[in-house]
């Protein structure tokens, strides 16, 4: 990793970071790149552009971001990182990581979210289609 990626990488992080602390969705349109892919632990296919990138990461600051959540661990490496999280719902502790990877610009180009234990999988499966749904009928 040369020192201009792992820079990058730390602003990245950092922006991210910031967001997710203050809870700030609206910060995500400008960290994304047009061509970003997002993997939902609960769709079979990728999810592709920007604009629905976006989507589904709204939804999820509203779904997953409430006073229980924060990251455990972080990895960093060249141009991607994995965050460790952990998340009380409903009663449920839902445990995950979110893989993050940018360009030489800084902007996200791939976001994959994996989660356990089945019971989260299913509750986070109900939630974030709700809030999908909510958000496709506000447009």
């Amino acid at each position: 990793m040369n020192n201009n990626s792992s820079g990058i990488g730390r602003e990245v992080l950092a922006t991210w970071h910031q967001l997710v602390r203050e809870r700030n969705s609206k910060g995500l349109e400008a960290l994304l790149a047009n061509d970003a892919v997002f993997h939902s632990p609960v769709v079979h296919t990728p999810q592709v552009g920007k604009a629905v990138t976006l989507q589904y990461l709204t939804a999820a600051f509203h779904v997953f971001f409430n006073p229980s959540f924060r990251y455990l661990r972080e990895t960093v490496a060249a141009d991607h990182a994995v965050l460790e999280f952990q998340v009380e719902m409903d009663g449920i502790a839902v445990n995950g990581v979110d893989m993050i990877t940018w360009n030489d610009v800084g902007q996200i180009v791939e976001f994959k979210v994996m989660l356990r234990p089945l019971k989260a999988i299913n509750l986070i499966h109900q939630k974030m289609g709700a809030m999908l749904q909510a958000g496709h009928q506000q447009q």
